[in-house]
């Protein structure tokens, strides 16, 4: 159990049926009346972002979130196959718990994946992939200009700006956690 007065960035805890993680906290003292905490939570099954004040005293419990790094293999429709590698052992996931990493993951790529009590949420790609990219209009000499950027289409099929200097085949540097290009590979 943990109080809202030990309240940290990063912690996960089971509060109102859910799984929370605290994103920002602020202990509060007024001048009149009781201290409270003023918190952002976001709700690791679903994404929602929620603003809630607690007293100091309120206990709930700690939730303990495991991760593995397994390798993605392939896509059946709504279903997203991954393997340990140390076991060999194949694990089905859907659409929901994939969808924010699936336009950064090719095949053969290794992925965390996020469980709570046994049962997979999420799925993180690395923080930085390199990708093929297969659609862009072609850039012309003399199209070096700072900040200008054009549409690109990589291997996974996910969009992004890139320089005017990039070409189809080009492999590129992505950051995972904005969707940017960084660079050429």
């Amino acid at each position: 159990m943990i109080t809202a007065g030990d309240f940290k960035k990063g912690i996960t805890i089971e509060w109102d049926g859910g799984v929370w993680n605290i994103v920002d906290f602020q202990h509060v003292k007024p001048g009149k009346g009781a201290a409270f905490v003023r918190t952002k939570i976001k709700n690791v099954m679903t994404g929602a972002v929620v603003e809630r004040t607690f007293n100091p005293t309120d206990k709930m419990p700690r939730a303990i979130i495991d991760t593995k790094e397994m390798q993605y293999l392939y896509n059946d429709g709504d279903l997203y196959y991954f393997m340990d590698p140390e076991t060999y052992e194949q694990e089905p996931l859907g659409k929901d718990a994939v969808e924010d990493a699936v336009k950064y993951v090719k095949e053969n790529m290794n992925v965390t994946i996020r469980y709570f009590k046994g049962k997979a949420f999420s799925v993180e790609a690395p923080n930085f992939v390199d990708l093929e990219v297969t659609q862009t209009e072609p850039g012309f000499k003399g199209d070096t200009a700072s900040n200008t950027y054009k549409p690109a289409t990589v291997e996974t099929g996910y969009e992004l700006m890139v320089p005017l200097f990039i070409n189809i085949g080009d492999v590129i540097k992505i950051d995972t956690r904005s969707g940017e290009y960084l660079s050429r590979a």
